[in-house]
């Protein structure tokens, strides 16, 4: 069998390692601005929803959110309905570096995608994309505390 998942790994550390090396200088450690992206694209998403939407666990988004707060690139809004639920907002500071952060991941795109053709680029997303809702299943199999059959 192809080694497909050792690439997309590769691709994904190699890019996950420049983002923060680049976003230090704006406090921005450890994949915080995938969340910070997520916050600002979706304006009072609640934490559960994020944490699913980036594929981690609650303790793990629990961890980078806080750290975001404290840095005081977002803000957690009770709801007005439920006082357990919090929403999450970017606040100027998160929408201030938001555009530098985008601006990042298109060059990043424009880099990774640099001689293929449009429609070669099409393939690929369609692809991944099936490989991703591949993927999901297990991730919600085993999120459930189900055990695999390899």
């Amino acid at each position: 069998m192809k080694e497909i998942l050792r690439e997309v790994g590769m691709i994904a550390r190699a890019l996950d390692s420049i983002s923060n090396i680049e976003f230090k200088k704006y406090d921005l450690t450890k994949g915080q601005y995938l969340y910070l992206v997520r916050i600002c694209e979706n304006p009072g998403i609640i934490q559960e929803k994020l944490a699913e939407m980036i594929k981690v666990d609650r303790t793990t988004a629990a961890r980078a959110i806080k750290k975001l707060e404290i840095n005081g690139f977002i803000e957690k809004n009770d709801d007005p309905y439920n006082q357990k639920i919090k929403k999450l907002f970017p606040t100027e500071k998160g929408k201030t570096v938001y555009p530098l952060i985008k601006r990042e991941n298109d060059h990043s795109n424009m880099v990774a995608l640099s001689g293929f053709s449009e429609s070669e680029v099409e393939t690929i997303l369609n692809l991944l994309q099936r490989v991703r809702k591949n993927v999901e299943k297990d991730w919600e199999f085993v999120k459930k505390g189900n055990k695999r059959n390899y």
